[in-house]
């Protein structure tokens, strides 16, 4: 999914971008969101931020209130590999950092999330990528050895994690890309 909470921020800072990058860093929006992808509910989230920021809180209120506009929709091409690897016949599991208050959201308007065995997310689980605990809980859900997955991720840090614990990786930068490893490996 193409997620990234300026697509909101940039209408609300009418194009301003240096005014939304000083204003998302003075906040520690990416430290702030994580804890909600930790599984804390978004009201208290918020609340918290607010008490912090007052002068900020219609911008801080809003992000919950119009989220969806913070996910622009999947990246077409790499669903297009995905629909590659399941008419293969592979097994398709997703690990995502997400807030389960916010996945609802988008699970039932894209089908292709349907097509994994199971979905872990972080905001369910209350653990979130890196920490090895959460591929644990994957490995646990599907009932498989970290050796006998490819983990693809567009993280550095959660690539190494996964190397570390037996994952098979491939670090994802672009469509492109993924499908010349996932061809290497004879995947495709």
């Amino acid at each position: 999914m193409d997620w990234n909470p300026r697509y909101l921020y940039q209408k609300l800072f009418n194009g301003n971008s240096a005014a939304m990058e000083r204003f998302l860093h003075e906040i520690g929006f990416h430290d702030w969101n994580t804890e909600q992808d930790k599984g804390r509910p978004f009201v208290e989230g918020i609340a918290e931020l607010c008490k912090r920021f007052p002068k900020y809180a219609n911008l801080i209120n809003v992000y919950y209130e119009r989220w969806e506009e913070s996910v622009a929709g999947p990246i077409v091409e790499t669903v297009e590999i995905l629909r590659l690897l399941k008419h293969k016949g592979y097994s398709l599991y997703g690990l995502s950092n997400w807030s389960a208050e916010t996945f609802h959201l988008v699970r039932s308007r894209y089908d292709f999330l349907n097509w994994f065995k199971a979905i872990v997310i972080s905001g369910e689980v209350k653990l979130v990528k890196p920490d090895p605990r959460i591929f644990e809980v994957l490995l646990q859900r599907i009932s498989n050895p970290a050796e006998k997955c490819l983990f693809i991720d567009d993280s550095e840090i959660n690539i190494s994690v996964a190397r570390e614990m037996g994952f098979n990786t491939i670090h994802y930068r672009s469509p492109e890309q993924l499908e010349r490893e996932l061809s290497k490996r004879n995947l495709l």
